[in-house]
């Protein structure tokens, strides 16, 4: 008879322990708090900086939160062994709050994760399938920066839910995630054809 399943600890837990624990030293950055999870692992970052596009922003803010997403993606693409944040996204201050606030309205997607994760299709982290694995992040984070109404949130979810696999080394996650990011991208597409579409025939 097998023993029965340990629960698995929040995925949240250490982005929310530390972040507190930061907050309340005053040193609550986007460096701090990555250095302090681990900043050799892509899968943190991918996490951490997918979060930031999903902050409660005036619109238009992602432009600016999905940078540290595009630079993280497009250095695993270059082949990088661990992330290297420009100083500016390093020095760059969070709010503890809305973070928290974040990470509670991620709760029905993590808890789905917490359930299912565990370590497989680990060929998909072989050294040869890095930048492969970057590319296709890349193309998802890179829909965050074009100008489309009620986009943001599927390729930001998309890449936290990859991020999150990357992190557990379960390659089932990822590919879940690069899924729904496959959907974002022709989602926006779709939207930016319509809106085409539309222009043209209204300038005929």
């Amino acid at each position: 008879m097998q023993g029965e399943r340990r629960r698995r600890p929040s995925l949240s837990l250490p982005i929310l322990r530390t972040s507190r624990d930061q907050h309340r030293d005053g040193t609550l950055t986007l460096g701090n708090l990555l250095s302090a999870l681990g900043e050799t692992s892509f899968g943190w970052a991918i996490v951490l900086f997918s979060l930031l596009t999903l902050l409660p922003l005036p619109p238009g803010s992602s432009l600016i939160t999905g940078l540290p997403v595009l630079v993280t993606t497009f250095q695993m693409v270059l082949g990088f062994p661990h992330v290297k944040l420009p100083g500016p996204l390093a020095r760059l201050s969070l709010n503890h709050t809305k973070l928290r606030r974040t990470l509670a309205r991620m709760r029905p997607v993590t808890r789905r994760l917490e359930r299912m994760l565990e370590q497989r299709y680990e060929w998909l982290f072989a050294a040869r399938n890095e930048r492969p694995l970057g590319l296709a992040l890349f193309v998802i984070a890179f829909t965050l920066f074009l100008p489309v109404p009620l986009s943001g949130w599927f390729p930001a979810t998309a890449l936290f839910i990859a991020g999150v696999g990357i992190v557990e080394r379960d390659g089932l996650v990822v590919i879940l995630g690069l899924l729904m990011g496959l959907f974002a991208v022709l989602l926006t597409a779709a939207i930016l054809t319509s809106i085409a579409i539309s222009t043209n025939a209204m300038m005929a």
